[in-house]
């Protein structure tokens, strides 16, 4: 049976991690990938960063348009509810077979939130993971209680899930997204490297971020 698959989105890093899966989505006969951009991607501040979906041959569905110029927490929540709304919209015109979420950003909380109260079943990706000293862990076991289908990086996450109270049959350990990218990624060589940083790598160095 045919199935339309919507794919959320909400900023380049993550997009990153999804852009293996969409391809996969789009080129699987059985399925209709939906792109749903939104947040960070439609922002000039950021870069307008759903270019770089187009640019790569993706068909866009819809636009969530949430994103307010501030970090505070009433900024946040507004966005919140701005993106709730947006999705709730979205899927009601797209009206998908299953939503694909990926992590714990506040964007991906508004479109579980719509998605959920529409009865759409949700696949998220990256559940049980634990961060300390933020809010991510709150809004990442939030979502697995919203969704459906849960693929896991580690049997450690996977406990977790579990332990949430999904249905064991439910919960996939499926490793680390970006080890597909990584797999699939054209290394530069060292050379190449410090001439495009320009830089000359020592003995040992230090990357920080």
């Amino acid at each position: 049976m045919h199935k339309k698959i919507a794919i959320v989105t909400g900023s380049r890093a993550e997009y990153g991690l999804l852009h293996r899966l969409m391809k996969e989505v789009a080129t699987e006969p059985s399925f209709t990938l939906q792109v749903i951009a939104s947040a960070m991607h439609l922002s000039h501040e950021f870069g307008l960063t759903y270019k770089n979906i187009l640019e790569d041959g993706f068909t866009i569905d819809a636009k969530i348009e949430m994103l307010l110029s501030s970090d505070t927490a009433v900024g946040i929540t507004k966005s919140i509810g701005l993106g709730v709304i947006g999705f709730a919209d979205a899927f009601a015109r797209l009206e998908p077979d299953l939503v694909v979420l990926l992590g714990d950003r506040f964007e991906t909380l508004a479109a579980a939130q719509a998605a959920f109260i529409a009865k759409i079943p949700i696949a998220h990706i990256h559940g049980g993971e634990l961060t300390l000293g933020a809010y991510d862990d709150g809004i990442r076991h939030s979502i697995t209680k919203m969704s459906h289908l849960h693929f896991v990086a580690t049997n450690e996450y996977k406990q977790r899930v579990i332990q949430l109270g999904e249905d064991p049959d439910n919960v996939y350990c499926v490793g680390a997204m970006v080890l597909d990218s990584i797999q699939n990624m054209p290394l530069v060589s060292k050379e190449s490297l410090q001439e495009q940083l320009g830089l000359q790598f020592k003995e040992r160095n230090f990357v920080i971020t």
